[in-house]
């Protein structure tokens, strides 16, 4: 996983409240195990409509998704943010998400951003106005720059935030600790005799 840096882009205007996990990645798509393929998965059904926003080839290469409220709910299938990711959405914003979206999210380096109506309304406003309404993602200060300019923060685990500033998951920072792990068994010695466990 890359480390999280600032960047800017493009909004992708999804204003659809509820888009649960099964319309993000239709259940047929997740017998694959590749996460670069789940690309043409996203919202597979949907983009059999001609008109819908991710066929208008003046948003490819945007790095922001604009949900509606309550994005990502329904099922708990990871292969959802990794679809996004896969696409090349780097952050989702939204007034809401499901708790286990947010968290698989995270998880996998796609940066879910929670915003307030009035905000999000904002956002929606600039992107109808102009396609080429851009924002500025900044997670060193949880900062969200809008069009006109105006900053706003967001939240954000810390745990999460460092991981994806770094750009591991769990694992890998534990590994990033090995040293320490190691100097405290060094330190503190096992207090029970294993060879007894293991005769027994």
């Amino acid at each position: 996983m890359d480390k999280f840096q600032p960047f800017k882009s493009q909004i992708v205007p999804l204003p659809v409240e509820n888009i649960d996990t099964d319309q993000i990645i239709p259940a047929r798509f997740l017998k694959v195990t590749d996460k670069s393929s789940l690309a043409e998965g996203l919202f597979a059904d949907w983009r059999e409509n001609s008109d819908f926003i991710l066929n208008d080839e003046r948003y490819e290469g945007a790095q922001v998704l604009l949900g509606g409220h309550n994005f990502g709910c329904g099922s708990s299938r990871e292969h959802a943010p990794w679809a996004l990711k896969s696409y090349g959405f780097q952050a989702v914003i939204s007034t809401y998400f499901a708790d286990i979206f947010r968290n698989n999210a995270l998880k996998n380096g796609l940066l879910p951003i929670v915003v307030d109506e009035e905000t999000h309304a904002a956002l929606l406003q600039a992107a109808e106005v102009s396609h080429l309404s851009e924002v500025h993602v900044d997670l060193e200060s949880q900062t969200l720059t809008l069009p006109d300019g105006k900053q706003v923060e967001f939240p954000i685990d810390s745990f999460a935030k460092e991981c994806l500033l770094a750009g591991v998951d769990e694992l890998g920072y534990l590994m990033n600790k090995l040293d320490a792990v190691e100097a405290y068994e060094v330190e503190n010695p096992a207090r029970v005799d294993t060879t007894v466990l293991i005769n027994t």
